[in-house]
């Protein structure tokens, strides 16, 4: 906070010291008597005057703060003298909250760029002790040099903004109902019968629902440290940082155990951090980082509790995960769209593309546009329409420009403020840009779902460790199923085409059936050819009988590369129809590599992903404590649903259990070596290889596109040849034709 001492001109007694400086002072907790001065005590429409005599400091601060609501400005306390007999205050100067100038704060642009408030205001009360113990005014200012705000804004006022005891509690019974900061503020409203009334504003509600969490929190603290102590201790690659003193919930906290950086290390491409825990009606200010892994289930990449939520904590946050996923950046990230968050992931997560969650979007868009949802009820069909069904930026643009006109909300400030981030939300301009989800209106409709049913509004710190362990035990478990289905029932092929085989046996089960749905639909989709021009082809492609709704696909013919306007590829990752009817004319008959990644096909854990090129682990991929551990567990489990299959088989895996264990007691009492690596280690050698294997992979590039040049070249000289050769052939026709009829007479 910034704190200007004004030009004073106060005399000083031989019993006072020079002008020291203190912190505002909430006006919390106080008897509205005391603001009366002691002469008319009574008159609530009383003006302050020099001389007026208060009982106490507290009562004239009081007063004045209550005058100050009446007239239309905020106040805060400034300067004040102290006794040298005893220290105690004899002295203080009141001021209206736009006195002063704030400092410059130089050239660091880090900072977030705060609104200019203070303006050089010149009003204020001075009040002194006097000698019979009251306080006295000895000093007033009542003229201002700015606007003065009116009755029905003056609540937003930071000195007049008071969280009360009534409202506290009521705020308390509705959280604990799971009710959120806008559905507690509209109670608040309806009860005091208008939003002057309230006596606060929403962010202050949401600070002390903020707070409340972490009261529930209470002494749990010591049971996540001892806990993830305890993680630590048993896995050498678990990860966990503390910011500030977490211990007294005024910090945070971040773990990532090595089953979740190794996910990473497979599917880091696009990550969500969901903090829909603190802001919903949860109580446990609890934000899992989470994905996708190639069986397109939700897949865990860190947590953390945030009992700091400033915009410094999530920087913290946002750079403590990337050290604890080796510094690898996803290709993008998806959050709410919370001011401070977005401000963070700008920051931290350069060169990321960040994505709003859609369906936090939407829940925002039902409280701030009740009154248009209520008296409109096509309204919420008509936007959803406008925002999920558009194909393209001119149709999205003229859809929300119709949309404005029709129910007259071209001035609402709410919607023009998500209309400017639309790049941020919107499908369309996403696109793009790889997301991992099966279809472009999927839009992260919820990114919570990772720890769906585990979670609610009683869930403490200690309940929330067991559950913790319960979600990824189960969540665990949902992949060890899907990879033994995919390897194990083979699913039903729907064509006779070579591509939909090949996909059959490289992708995994869920994929392949996405893969198989847009393979199946080519057979209504044809596509024509309408430019040539020569490396490149460009198709159009619609459904039959709905030629008004076309794709356009280029096709290169010599690299068997395609884009389609749809861009199912870059942002699912999964070929599009569109393509592939393009491939079935072009007599393509199986998929080109570039259109297989890796992240989607049964070995995607066989590799490590880094900057979006798949490179092989190297041989001693066994070195890697997480890997050890990783495949240990998937082994594990299939043994165990072998085992359970009767009573036999069961005494069998036993046996073969308690035989194990002798060895491995063995071999760890003759293993004298520690292992410290880690497959986070190789980081760098990765990367380098990475980077070899993209240098040779343009060169080759460049090679083929040379390569693809000089045999257009060559072709067009053959035509030129075969033509004149036909031209040839056709001369020497007709010179035969007249000889014939030469001999003949």
């Amino acid at each position: 906070m910034d704190i200007h001492p004004p030009n004073l001109a106060i005399e000083f007694d031989d019993d006072t010291t020079a002008l020291d400086l203190e912190h505002p002072l909430p006006f919390d907790h106080y008897d509205p008597a005391l603001a009366q001065p002691l002469s008319t005590l009574g008159d609530p429409n009383l003006e302050p005057y020099e001389g007026m005599e208060f009982d106490s400091e507290q009562a004239a601060r009081i007063f004045y703060n209550s005058y100050a609501r009446r007239i239309g400005f905020s106040t805060r306390v400034s300067v004040y003298q102290r006794s040298r007999r005893d220290g105690s205050i004899i002295c203080r100067q009141i001021v209206c909250s736009r006195e002063g100038f704030r400092r410059d704060a130089g050239q660091n642009s880090s900072k977030r760029q705060r609104t200019i408030t203070r303006v050089g205001c010149k009003a204020q009360i001075t009040v002194k002790k006097q000698t019979s113990g009251k306080w006295a005014v000895s000093k007033l200012v009542k003229d201002h040099n700015h606007e003065l705000v009116p009755p029905d804004k003056v609540h937003c006022l930071r000195s007049h903004r008071h969280v009360s005891g009534p409202a506290r509690s009521l705020i308390d019974t509705l959280q604990a109902a799971g009710m959120g900061p806008s559905g507690v503020m509209s109670v608040l409203i309806k009860e005091s019968g208008g939003v002057n009334n309230v006596g606060f504003t929403k962010v202050d509600c949401q600070n002390y629902m903020s707070s409340s969490r972490q009261r529930t929190l209470g002494s749990g603290g010591q049971v996540v440290f001892d806990y993830l102590k305890q993680m630590q201790t048993e896995d050498p690659a678990f990860f966990y940082a503390v910011q500030g003193d977490f211990g007294n919930s005024t910090g945070n906290i971040f773990w990532a155990d090595a089953h979740s950086r190794m996910n990473y290390n497979h599917f880091g491409d696009t990550v969500a951090f969901d903090t829909t825990y603190r802001t919903n009606r949860y109580r446990v200010p609890f934000a899992p980082f989470t994905g996708w892994n190639h069986h397109g289930q939700p897949v865990l990449f860190g947590c953390a509790l945030l009992l700091n939520e400033s915009e410094s904590s999530f920087v913290w946050l946002f750079q403590t995960w990337l050290a604890a996923m080796s510094g690898r950046h996803p290709i993008s990230i998806t959050t709410d769209q919370d001011r401070i968050i977005r401000a963070a992931v700008a920051q931290v997560f350069q060169g990321t593309r960040h994505r709003f969650c859609k369906w936090n979007v939407f829940r925002e868009a039902q409280e701030k546009l009740s009154d248009v949802y209520h008296s409109h009820p096509t309204f919420e069909a008509e936007i959803q329409r406008c925002i999920n069904v558009t194909e393209t930026v001119d149709e999205f643009e003229s859809c929300w420009e119709s949309l404005l006109l029709r129910y007259s909300l071209g001035d609402n400030e709410w919607l023009q403020s998500m209309y400017n981030t639309r790049q941020h939300w919107v499908p369309v301009y996403l696109r793009d840009t790889f997301f991992g989800e099966m279809s472009i209106n999927q839009g992260s409709d919820s990114i919570n779902s990772y720890f769906d049913g585990y979670i609610n509004a009683s869930t403490n710190a200690q309940v929330l460790i067991k559950q913790y362990e319960k979600a990824v035990a189960n969540r665990y478990e949902k992949e060890v199923k899907a990879d033994y289905d995919t390897l194990n029932i083979a699913p039903a092929l729907k064509t006779p085409s070579p591509m939909e085989k090949q996909a059959a046996n490289l992708y995994t089960r869920k994929i392949f059936m996405k893969f198989q749905e847009e393979l199946v639909e080519t057979l209504a989709y044809p596509a024509t050819a309408i430019d040539d021009s020569g490396l490149e082809v460009t198709y159009r492609v619609a459904k039959f009988g709905e030629d008004h709704q076309a794709h356009f696909v280029k096709f290169n013919v010599f690299g068997k590369k395609a884009s389609c306007s749809c861009q199912m590829f870059e942002f699912s990752g999964i070929i599009c129809k569109h393509v592939l009817a393009v491939f079935r004319v072009t007599n393509v008959l199986t998929l080109p590599s570039h259109y297989i990644l890796k992240r989607w096909t049964r070995n995607a854990k066989s590799g490590a992903a880094v900057d979006g090129c798949t490179v092989e682990l190297p041989s001693n991929i066994q070195e890697s404590y997480a890997a050890r551990y990783d495949n240990l567990c998937h082994e594990a489990i299939k043994f165990v649903r072998e085992g359970t299959g009767s009573i036999h088989t069961f005494n069998v895996a036993m046996d073969a259990l308690h035989e194990a264990a002798k060895k491995v007691a063995s071999a760890k009492k003759n293993d004298s070596a520690v292992i410290k690596n880690s497959p986070f280690n190789s980081g760098q050698q990765l990367q380098s290889g990475s980077e070899n294997q993209e240098k040779k992979i343009q060169e080759l590039s460049v090679e083929l596109e040379d390569a693809s040049r000089r045999c257009e070249g060559y072709r067009a000289k053959l035509a030129a040849v075969l033509k004149d050769m036909e031209e040839q052939k056709l001369k020497m026709s007709v010179k035969v034709q007249n000889v014939r009829l030469i001999l003949k007479d």
